[in-house]
């Protein structure tokens, strides 16, 4: 079993990298920054956690809140990861050109090679030279802003990024929250410390807490101090009721379904049991891309299930699906291959 479920909300395991901290001018190493830098190679999507309340420098410092604008958090980053795909593509760059205009190779085949280890696909390539009305075939008529409008665009592409507004509940995040959100991002508004308290006491059965949910509810009145009511009051006068959760759960769901616009899928060995071998009920959910097919998820689920496919069942209509077929979300699908079901 892949994920589990709690009161009928389907938690499904996910990858999160915590990075370094950056600073200004990591791309050329400085601090953490190519620690940072490494990290998000592989990245599918960001979250940015911006301090909200302004009291934190670009540097890392402690101001009052108010004092930063958190706008120059953002813009900072977008330069920081802009600059740093810049220089690993102008490594090459000539060598790239002459290939390109002496017709041996087209220039998005030689740029995913260079960029595989950033996980930049061939189409993603495409789409930020056509957003950019940039010829591929000539570009040593490209200009510096035309090179540099080209790598912030595939940066946009490439690593989605929504803004997790941090400190949601301190007083100067309010007029901040509405500026970070002409920065033309998704803005999740958030609260760490908030999240933290109420799992912590969910964890001790004080109150009923679910991630996500838009409110809780106290199980122990006797076991909880007057600075734990106080506490418990506060998270919910001045995050949940005016923002409808923690938002930390909501930064990871729109990180998946709405910047990499995954759907879920239920896999499952008997399609009239709606279980696996074991009798398990719904055991498996797995995020998949949205128009992913029946064949390339039984390549998700083992290679041999994709190399033997024969057909999925749709188990909610109980019919048979071509390989071509394109899933749904919350489809419940039973592959049947030459080797086994799954």
């Amino acid at each position: 079993m892949n994920s589990i479920c709690i009161d009928g909300v389907r938690f499904i395991p996910v990858e999160l990298v915590d990075t370094a901290g950056l600073v200004p001018d990591a791309w050329k190493g400085r601090g953490l920054g190519n620690q940072f830098l490494d990290e998000i190679r592989k990245a599918s999507s960001l979250i940015h956690i911006v301090d909200a309340s302004g009291s934190t420098d670009l540097e890392g410092g402690i101001l009052k809140p108010g004092m930063h604008d958190p706008l120059e958090d953002v813009k900072f980053l977008e330069r920081e990861l802009t600059m740093w795909m810049a220089q690993i593509v102008r490594r090459d760059w000539q060598r790239l050109i002459r290939t390109v205009e002496s017709r041996r190779s087209d220039l998005p085949s030689l740029l995913e090679n260079r960029l595989s280890g950033l996980s930049i696909k061939r189409k993603e390539i495409i789409e930020a030279l056509r957003m950019e009305d940039l010829n591929a075939g000539e570009p040593s008529r490209w200009s510096d802003d035309d090179f540099y409008g080209f790598i912030d665009a595939l940066r946009r592409i490439s690593k989605p990024m929504l803004i997790a507004a941090n400190k949601i509940d301190v007083p100067a995040s309010e007029d901040n929250l509405e500026r970070l959100k002409s920065s033309g991002y998704m803005v999740v508004p958030c609260s760490a410390e908030a999240e933290l308290a109420l799992r912590r006491a969910a964890e001790k059965g004080l109150i009923r807490y679910i991630p996500g949910d838009s409110d809780f509810s106290i199980l122990k009145p006797e076991k909880i101090t007057e600075r734990q009511k106080r506490a418990l009051k506060m998270i919910r006068e001045r995050v949940l009721k005016p923002y409808g959760s923690t938002g930390v759960q909501e930064a990871i769901n729109a990180a998946f379904f709405k910047l990499l616009k995954m759907i879920v899928v239920y896999t499952v060995e008997d399609p009239e049991k709606l279980s696996d071998h074991e009798g398990r009920i719904l055991p498996d959910a797995r995020l998949v891309p949205e128009g992913t097919t029946a064949k390339e998820l039984a390549y998700m689920i083992h290679t041999e299930l994709g190399e033997s496919f024969i057909c999925a069942i749709d188990c909610r209509s109980k019919v048979r699906r071509g390989e071509d077929y394109v899933l749904k979300d919350r489809d419940v699908i039973s592959i049947v291959s030459a080797k086994k079901r799954a």
